[in-house]
C-alpha cells in the first residue's frame, strides 16, 4: 500500500483512538503482515514477549467477548482467567470482528467499534508484560502496529492487571 492510499478502516479507528488518549507514539504501517507474533516480533526486530498480543474469548454466560492482552511468548490459562470472568469458550473470526470491530490478527487493545447490539469487550492485562520497558500492540489491521510502555496500556484501556498464563 502506497503512503498516499488511505490505511484501511481499523487502523484509522485506533489512530485516531490513540490521538483523542494523547499517546505519544502513533501507530506504525509494517510492509509486511504480522497475523502472528511472531511475524510481529520478526518485523519489528524486537523479542517475541514485547508483543502485546490480544486473545479473545467468548464468555459463556452472557456471549460477551473477553480480551486478555498478554506477552507474545506466553499463553492464556483459562482455569487462571475463570475467576475473574466464568466459563469461556473459543471466539472464531466472525465473533472477534463483530465484537471489536478488528480481524483476528489485528485486534487492538484501543479504539474498538461501536456496536449497537454488544458491549465493548471485557479487557484484561497480564502482569507478564510489566516485564519489558517497551512493548508492542496491534493497531486495527495485520500490518499495524503502536508502540508503548505496559504502564501506558494499562491507562489505555483502564483494563485490571492480573495473572493469566501457564507456569
Amino acid at each position: 500500500m502506497a503512503d498516499t492510499e488511505p490505511r484501511p478502516e481499523g487502523f484509522q479507528r485506533v489512530s485516531a483512538a490513540l490521538a483523542a488518549l494523547a499517546h505519544p507514539h502513533q501507530p506504525l504501517w509494517l510492509d509486511v503482515a504480522a497475523r502472528t507474533a511472531q511475524e510481529a516480533a520478526d518485523a519489528l526486530g524486537v523479542t517475541l514477549g514485547q508483543i502485546a498480543k490480544s486473545v479473545v474469548f467468548r464468555r459463556k454466560a452472557d456471549d460477551a467477548a473477553v480480551l486478555v492482552i498478554t506477552s507474545g511468548d506466553r499463553r492464556v490459562d483459562e482455569a487462571k482467567l475463570k475467576p475473574h470472568t466464568g466459563a469461556l469458550g473459543r471466539a472464531d473470526a466472525d465473533f472477534v470482528k463483530a465484537r471489536t470491530g478488528f480481524s483476528i490478527g489485528g485486534v487492538s487493545p484501543a479504539g474498538f467499534a461501536p456496536s449497537d447490539d454488544a458491549a465493548p469487550p471485557q479487557l484484561f492485562i497480564d502482569r507478564e508484560l510489566f516485564r519489558f520497558d517497551v512493548i508492542w500492540a496491534a493497531a486495527g489491521h495485520p500490518n499495524g502496529v503502536f508502540k508503548l510502555t505496559p504502564n501506558e496500556l494499562e491507562k489505555i484501556t483502564g483494563a485490571p492487571v492480573i495473572d493469566v498464563v501457564q507456569t
